[in-house]
């Protein structure tokens, strides 16, 4: 999937995010933007947790919304 098409999805699923990570702020979802490496940052920092933890609820998400998947650029996997 293009990122044009992971951006527009985004948009539409930001909701379902900022429900799963609520200190997730507004900026931190523009910033995020689709990016798997950014929303693992992102939730890391605001959350608080480790970056295998992090991930794991990640991959979670993505199981329980098999239609959208992140642009895959996280570099530790």
């Amino acid at each position: 999937m293009n990122q044009d098409r992971i951006q527009g999805r985004w948009k539409q699923l930001k909701g379902k995010v900022k429900e799963q990570w609520g200190r997730l702020t507004e900026d931190d979802l523009d910033v995020i933007a689709g990016r798997r490496d950014q929303l693992l940052g992102r939730i890391q920092q605001r959350h608080g947790v480790a970056r295998e933890d992090a991930v794991r609820e990640v991959t979670d998400w993505e199981k329980r919304n098999p239609d959208f998947r992140l642009d895959p650029t996280d570099k530790s996997q």
